[in-house]
C-alpha cells in the first residue's frame, strides 16, 4: 500500500441510495352520453386503448349502464395524451363523448 492509500484505511464507503418514486397513475374515464354510438366507443377503446373487442365491449357496456368507465390507468402524461385523443377523435366524428382522468 502507497502513503496515500494509507489515509483511507479504516473508511467505510457507503452509497447513498435514492428512493425511486413511482409516478402517480391516472383514469382515463369515458363518460356516457344520449348521443355518442356504442361501436364509436369500442372503436376509441380499441384503437386509443389497445383493448380486444371483448374486453372494449366489456368497458363500453359498463360506461352504458353505470354512466362512467374506466378505460385505462397511465402515468399523468400518457393519460393526459389519451383523453386529448379521444376528445379530438369525438369532436371529429361528430360525438359528444366526454373522456376526462382523475388521480387513481
Amino acid at each position: 500500500m502507497s502513503g496515500a492509500d494509507k489515509n483511507y484505511e479504516g473508511w467505510t464507503i457507503t452509497e447513498k441510495r435514492q428512493q425511486v418514486k413511482e409516478p402517480p397513475l391516472y383514469k382515463v374515464l369515458l363518460h356516457n352520453d344520449d348521443y355518442t354510438s356504442m361501436e364509436f366507443v369500442v372503436l376509441i377503446l380499441e384503437n386509443v386503448f389497445q383493448k380486444n373487442t371483448g374486453e372494449a365491449t366489456r368497458i363500453m357496456l359498463n360506461v352504458h349502464n353505470n354512466g362512467v368507465g374506466t378505460a385505462g390507468v397511465y402515468p399523468k402524461e400518457v393519460a393526459e395524451m389519451k383523453v386529448a385523443v379521444v376528445l379530438d377523435l369525438a369532436k371529429k366524428n361528430e360525438y359528444p363523448l366526454k373522456c376526462t382522468m382523475e388521480k387513481n
